[in-house]
């Protein structure tokens, strides 16, 4: 028999190690393939009097999420395309005062949202460049609501002729399992503190809370009046104009013969309603033309940033740390695009430790999560503003609830107007399906030396002891977090629970609470932290998980192959504008070249129960 077992063993081993070499022989070949096609190609050059051409992908995040591996190459899963907001915000800034670009082309098609807070930080960015007389003209064959507030930082807004600009008004709705649940004999115990944290409602309720409804109300209707309030100054509309367009649209449509893009121009939404022959033969009349003739003069973004990269080495040893905390807050170790406990401390000790930071900075986008994972945080970051770093909270579109709670240790908070924070509650949900087993005829029976031991298997009634206890765990932890922001924002702790119990405030609401102290974008606040040191010199450092050489060859490679893929999908707008996204795809791998082999093992995370969130808390 032993003899047997260890055949298998030795034909398990074979096995593995045939494995590794297939996917590594994949890897590489792919590798030499792209390297070997496209070392050949001509290499991007610096612009002589050309528009920047900016076409952002997917959502706008402060951290790219998705974690590269060799089998993303080979798989027919495509991973979804992010845009950093960085990335966008520091393009603009660098054409500013560079005198070869003479404007900027917003090409809206791809982008499919991330909140008006980061379009805002975009906004301003672009706001500042107008300020240089350089024009900015946006575009797209059909707008959404966040596209079109992004256009409306723009000089001049086209929309194709058979387009439309589709602002609908903002909104929150959720489904709400309880009658459902009844008739599954499903029960739910629910352990709170807050009288508007509602995030289980769905599962208690039929219908929305008067208390829920009230306080997302108030945040909904603020934010709507900002968006709305940006359109008609930006158009030079009068106040209401956006509601009345909505509310007129059916009508209207009838009298412009269906057409959503005449009816936008006439409400004076967009300049011009255009065929992309048109909007083409625009855009070269405005920015010239390109050496072929067939499209305007441009540089595209990624290439016009890599160029730049190249000509522009870290000067200063002075250095502002940025450590961006995106995603739910998780135990552990987690990747991008989540916050772990363990892994987002290490980065905070390693910002820590490095002499030349002189302040951190630290960018949070979450609506929280586990409120351990937050207290782990939140300790590192008292150790490190105790060691003489200072210590700086820059919001994005939301840091609500464990969110808030690890921004509490900072020198200074900073949101945008609109950012969602607060949320300050807790959180708990057990699902309990023992009638429900019953009914089925599945029934439960044993032994146990105290209530306690078999409180908490969701085939028994859960005992009131357990119930009890439960309960006082979720008070504790909420009156932890009415401490934590009560000492931390010098307020009276009565105070605190007024403007806490789950309630949810916009970034301008939050400054007349005291929740914050200023409102800023990121690059205010790195501004804000180098001037509070008399920094007339200086660079900004982010801190990161240092990337293996296989994880950057393969990010890499995923951008090659995502940048080609959205290439196909947008071939109709490419072949209309002339457009030759070449170097885009030229600039992704020109880190390649200097890397070689290593294999890439990612650490495991552990997922605990969530207690401090806020699960409502989008940011339209």
């Amino acid at each position: 028999m032993k003899a047997i077992f260890s055949i298998f063993g030795y034909m398990g081993k074979i096995l593995s190690v045939i494995r590794n070499f297939i996917v590594n022989l994949i890897f590489f070949i792919v590798l030499i393939v792209v390297i070997a096609s496209l070392a050949s190609a001509p290499k991007p050059k610096i612009p002589n009097q050309d528009a920047l051409y900016i076409a952002p992908k997917g959502i706008l995040v402060d951290e790219l999420s998705y974690q590269p591996s060799a089998f993303d190459l080979i798989s027919d899963q495509k991973q979804e395309p992010e845009t950093l907001v960085r990335d966008v915000i520091r393009s603009i800034e660098t054409a500013r005062d560079d005198d070869r670009i003479t404007g900027i082309v917003l090409n809206l098609n791809g982008l499919q949202g991330g909140g008006i807070s980061k379009m805002n930080e975009i906004g301003a960015a672009l706001d500042s460049f107008r300020e240089s007389n350089k024009p900015v003209v946006a575009f797209s064959d059909y707008f959404s609501q966040q596209q079109y507030y992004l256009a409306n930082f723009a000089d001049k807004i086209y929309v194709n002729e058979l387009g439309a600009v589709f602002i609908t008004g903002y909104g929150l709705y959720r489904n709400y399992f309880k009658d459902a649940t009844d008739k599954l004999l499903l029960k739910f115990h629910v352990f709170r503190a807050g009288e508007y944290k509602d995030a289980i409602e769905p599962y208690t309720q039929t219908e929305m809370s008067t208390a829920s409804r009230e306080h997302n109300t108030r945040w909904l209707t603020e934010l709507w009046g900002r968006y709305t309030g940006k359109i008609e100054s930006a158009r030079n509309l009068p106040h209401g104009a956006v509601d009345d367009f909505i509310t007129s649209m059916p009508e209207e449509f009838k009298k412009h013969g269906g057409s959503h893009a005449r009816f936008s121009e006439s409400a004076g939404l967009v300049d011009q309603a255009l065929t992309r022959i048109e909007l083409k033969d625009k855009l070269i009349e405005q920015f010239g033309a390109d050496k072929e003739g067939k499209s305007f003069a441009s540089i595209d973004m990624n290439s016009y940033l890599a160029l730049n990269n190249a000509a522009s080495l870290t000067r200063s040893k002075n250095k502002i740390g940025l450590i961006v905390a995106t995603g739910t807050i998780m135990d552990g170790n987690q990747h991008a695009g989540s916050i772990g406990g363990d892994s987002l401390a290490n980065l905070i000790r390693q910002a820590r430790e490095d002499k030349d930071i002189k302040a951190l900075v630290l960018r949070i986008d979450s609506g929280g999560g586990s409120a351990f994972a937050s207290e782990v945080i939140r300790q590192e970051l008292i150790a490190t503003r105790e060691a003489g770093l200072p210590l700086y909270v820059s919001m994005g579109s939301v840091a609500a609830s464990g969110g808030y709670w690890i921004s509490t240790p900072a020198d200074e908070i900073w949101a945008t107007p609109e950012t969602i924070t607060g949320s300050i509650g807790v959180w708990g949900l057990y699902p309990n399906y023992s009638e429900s087993f019953k009914k089925i005829g599945i029934n439960t029976d044993g032994i146990a030396t105290s209530k306690i031991a078999g409180g908490f298997r969701g085939d028994l009634p859960m005992p009131e002891e357990v119930q009890s206890l439960l309960q006082s765990s979720v008070d504790n932890i909420y009156n932890t977090f009415l401490n934590i922001s009560a000492d931390a924002r010098q307020l009276d702790i009565e105070a605190v629970h007024e403007i806490a119990q789950g309630r949810v405030w916009t970034g301008a609401t939050a400054k007349e609470l005291g929740l914050i102290d200023e409102l800023g974008s990121l690059n205010e606040v790195i501004a804000a932290a180098a001037g509070a040191l008399n920094l007339e010199d200086y660079d900004v450092k982010q801190i990161v998980r240092p990337l293996s050489t296989r994880e950057q060859i393969m990010r890499s490679l995923m951008e090659v192959s995502v940048n080609i893929g959205d290439r196909f999908m947008s071939a109709f707008v490419s072949s209309s504008l002339g457009l030759d996204s070449d170097n885009e795809v030229l600039s992704n791998i020109s880190s390649l070249l200097a890397l070689h082999g290593e294999l890439l093992h990612l650490p495991d995370g552990n997922h605990n129960e969530v207690l401090v969130q806020c699960m409502n808390c989008v940011a339209p």
